[in-house]
This record gives C-alpha cells, structure tokens and sequence, in this order.
C-alpha cells in the first residue's frame, strides 16, 4: 500500500509540494539527516504523542500509515512517549495491530455521548470505559512485551492544593500554580512535578527548565490508571489516586507539564512528530503566553502538521477540540467529528506522497518556534 499510494500520486504530478495537505518540518539536525540519507523508516528511533483531546481527530488517518506501513518498515527499536492523548495513541501504536487500535479509539472517542451537564465523575466514567475498549487483556499483553515498542506515558503528581477533588480548592491551586508559571516556567513544579511510567528502559531527556520527575515500571496492575491519570484534565475528570508502583499521591494530565514537550529526547535516531500545530506550546499553563519552546529540543525532530490551506478546507474551518461538547449538539458534533476523522485521509496520502520524492529535504521546512 505504501508503493501504491506514494507512487500513484508522485508520478501522476496530482500535487505541488509546496501546497500540500501535510507540512513537513524539522530541526537543523534532523534536516541535515534526511538531506543525506532520504526519509526513511530507519532513522527513526522515537515518536512523540502530544496533548490535546479532540484535536488528535486530524491526525487519525496519518497515524494509522504511520505505523502499518512506514515505522514497521524498520526493524529497530522506537520509543513511544505520549501525554494525554497523545499516550492513549501511544498504547495503540504498541499492539500488534495499530490501525485497529486506532479505530476504536476514534470511534468510541467520536460517538461519546454525555449529558447536558456532566459531572466530573461522569466523564470519568466514560473514559474509563474507553480506555478498557482500547486497551483489554490482550491488548495490554501484546503492549507489556512488546520489544520493538516501548511507550512512555507522561501525567502530573500534584502538590498542595491542586491534589484537591474540592472543585473550590482545586480551583485555587490551579491558580497558584498559573501564577508560579507566568513567573518562570520550572516553579510550576512546586504545583506539579512529572511522572513517567514506562515499559523497557526509562527515558533519557535533557531539558532547560528542570522538573523533578518519577519513573515507573507500567504493569497489568497499573497500565489503565497510568494513562487514565495522564489525560485527567484538572476540574473535568477526576484525579487519580495511588497508582501501584508509586508512593502515594494524587496524579492528573501529563500535559500540564508536557503539553507540547520542551526537553530533548536522548535517542539514537531522530523524533517523529505528527503535531495538530507546527508551532508547539511548552506546557498547558502556556497556552495563552508568549513562551516557546527551547531550539535544542526539537534539533532531532520533525514535525508533521495540517497546512493552513488544508484546514481551511475543513468544516468550520478548523480543526475540532474539546470546546465542541460545549457548542454543538451531540449530532453536530458526531457529524463534524466524523467529516474530520474522514478527512485526515489526505493528510496521510500527502505524507506518503512526500516521502516518496527524490529528494525529500527539499519540501521540508524548518521548525519556527516563535509564537
């Protein structure tokens, strides 16, 4: 299917590289690679997964040829590191059937339905229910002892306040913990510190803005509260508390730290990273802040994201987020989502098309990070 679809639209010069449904970037290292050996499977030793709930929606189609049929091109070792969604992804990429996996994540994720009002246990509840459809016994079997595949899911233990299911105090601390993060990115950790639970070995990452960080083994025992933990979005679904394999405590969404990711990955190869945007947000507090990300941390990386021109193709002309359960019907919302998850078909086709050109460095652009 990869010969099939790449050569079909390269050789019938359906598409101007420039003007592709997919945009294609990469830090100077990752650049200077792929100039000299071509984009190929092999150079690829980590993918990330980041935050972001619905908006993974437009990249479902990609991540299916992503792992079906370009990464199991390559016989070496890949490191899968998600936050939210991003490592619900991340647990379906690790079965032995990624595309399936992906199907019925965005299939139950797509058709959820709640109620006019629904309370954060409510949410939870469902998530739950997700996560055991994605991820049964078997599935959890084939991600444990997958050797080609380890996954990296990222959450938050919380400090103070912020391990409060009181909405008030919850409330309070998380306005602390903006305070502590409009001064300086690293004292968010007096609010939150990361956690990462892992099958194989346990990351390796330098970064700029030092947070204190956990490690532990995922097992049967604690791999659906790990990632139930890492998409707990703060005042919308519960926390989760005393995760086996840990000291005790409270745990929410791994992209309060690592919405976007801002660390270098200290990997053999280069970093995969199909993004919902080209520009990446450090954590989640930074969302409405000038701050960007560090040039070191994206040196090995390349970016795949929606072009602005395919985007505007896109019902309402954007892509779908989690303000949609607020706005729409549950029928608005199911169609607009099903439009979006048909349509990332393209972007999947645009990248097998790219990555088939003689010369792939020249459509690849480098990262801006300036927001």
């Amino acid at each position: 299917m990869l010969q099939r679809l790449s050569r079909g639209h390269y050789l019938q010069g359906k598409f101007d590289f420039y003007m592709q449904p997919l945009q294609i970037f990469a830090g100077e290292k990752a650049r200077a690679v792929i100039s000299r050996e071509g984009f190929k499977a092999s150079l690829f030793s980590a993918f990330l997964g980041a935050s972001g709930g619905p908006k993974w929606f437009v990249l479902s189609g990609l991540d299916k040829v992503i792992f079906n049929e370009f990464l199991d091109l390559s016989d070496g070792h890949i490191d899968l590191i998600g936050s939210s969604v991003g490592s619900f992804r991340s647990a379906c990429f690790a079965q032995k059937d990624p595309a399936s996996a992906i199907t019925r994540l965005q299939t139950q994720y797509c058709n959820e339905t709640y109620s006019d009002k629904p309370s954060p246990q409510e949410i939870t509840s469902k998530s739950k229910f997700l996560l055991k459809f994605i991820l049964d016994t078997q599935n959890i079997e084939e991600v444990l002892n997958n050797t080609k595949r380890s996954i990296h899911i990222i959450a938050a233990r919380c400090h103070g306040l912020t391990a409060s299911e009181n909405r008030v105090l919850q409330g309070i601390g998380l306005f602390n913990a903006a305070l502590k993060n409009y001064v300086n990115r690293a004292h968010i950790s007096r609010s939150f510190s990361r956690v990462l639970f892992h099958t194989g070995k346990p990351l390796q990452f330098t970064e700029r803005s030092t947070f204190p960080t956990e490690f532990a083994s995922l097992t049967k025992a604690n791999i659906h509260q790990a990632l139930l933990a890492s998409g707990s979005i703060p005042l919308v679904i519960e926390g989760v508390s005393n995760i086996p394999g840990l000291p005790p405590g409270m745990f929410r969404d791994g992209g309060i730290i690592d919405y976007h990711f801002d660390f270098q990955l200290n990997t053999p190869g280069l970093v995969l990273y199909p993004h919902f945007y080209s520009t990446p947000i450090p954590g989640w507090y930074d969302k409405r802040l000038k701050r960007q990300c560090h040039p070191d941390s994206f040196d090995n990386v390349v970016i795949m994201a929606p072009s602005p021109e395919f985007v505007e193709t896109l019902p309402y002309k954007r892509i779908s987020d989690r303000t949609d359960f607020q706005t729409m019907t549950s029928e608005q919302r199911i169609k607009y989502w099903s439009t979006i998850i048909s349509e990332s078909d393209r972007l999947a086709e645009s990248f097998l098309t790219q990555i088939s050109h003689s010369d792939p460095s020249t459509y690849i652009k480098p990262i801006n990070l300036h927001r």
